[in-house]
């Protein structure tokens, strides 16, 4: 079996069909270039067409592959600067990462992480002005089978504060995923990708004590090498529907609509438009 997934991205596939291909209620601009030397530059621009607040975040990005070392700046409208490095060795411990974060003065993070097969562990450690925080992680795998537990230590308060686990099965076609966070938040996830242009999800949730369980179902479907149609909805009669299609070769545009089932002819739907470049 190949190396499992990292803890949070367990029950990624089915994530991924509700989140990508939408864009509610934003103009969003994506602008990627690399160049010769291998440095890359990314760039975002987003407007929200209800409150009317503009955002964007610049980053860059220089992989020195030979020494298995990334080094990334990012920087946002908020005024927050982060600064990752990261290095990478695949011999001397199968496949081991170490990444050094100091968003500020007064924030930053460490996180290193161990990989091979069966087995996938991580470890971040967050410090600020408010304390210390230990995040853990650990996934085993064998046959397709999945099983992780995660865990955060709040040396501040000096006591565990988040205890989650997930258990799933995983093809190249299908995907199961069951998780339990802190006793009290159940979720589950289920993946099928039917064919080569076609892929649906179902994902539920409840909260302990609470009635109410949340549940969505998701498809993605590729018309043509070019353009590729999204669509969902929950069970509060919440539609969304999105289009991406590439314009040219760099050159990508998706549209999105969010529809209140319950209130057609009310308004208040939710559009959204995003155009990526990239070169």
């Amino acid at each position: 079996m190949a190396i499992p997934s990292a803890y949070v991205d367990l029950g990624k596939s089915a994530k991924d069909i509700f989140t990508k291909g939408y864009g509610f209620g934003l103009i969003k601009l994506d602008l990627k270039t690399k160049s010769e030397n291998g440095l890359e530059f990314r760039s975002t621009g987003s407007a929200n067409t209800e409150t009317s607040k503009v955002s964007g975040t610049l980053e860059t990005k220089y992989k020195w592959a030979e020494h298995g070392l990334t080094f990334t700046e990012k920087w946002n409208t908020d005024n927050t600067l982060g600064t990752e490095i990261t290095l990478e060795d695949q011999t001397v411990l199968d496949n081991t990462c170490f990444l050094i974060s100091p968003h500020s003065k007064k924030s930053g993070k460490i996180k290193t992480c161990y990989k091979r097969e069966h087995i996938n562990l991580g470890c971040d450690v967050d410090y600020d002005i408010n304390g210390t925080a230990v995040h853990g992680a650990v996934v085993v795998g064998y046959e397709g089978w999945l099983a992780g537990y995660q865990t955060t230590f709040e040396a501040g308060k000096n006591r565990v504060t988040q205890s989650n686990f997930a258990v799933g099965y995983k093809t190249d076609e299908f995907q199961l995923h069951t998780n339990v966070n802190d006793g009290t938040e159940f979720g589950g996830s289920i993946y099928q990708k039917v064919n080569n242009k076609l892929e649906t999800a179902v994902n539920l949730a409840w909260t302990a004590g609470n009635s109410n369980t949340r549940f969505g179902i998701a498809a993605k479907y590729q018309i043509d090498a070019d353009a590729s149609f999204s669509a969902k909805v929950n069970n509060s009669s919440l539609v969304g529907l999105g289009y991406t299609q590439t314009l040219k070769p760099g050159i990508k545009m998706t549209l999105s609509a969010l529809l209140d089932g319950k209130n057609i002819n009310a308004g208040g739907h939710k559009l959204g438009l995003g155009l990526e470049f990239e070169a």
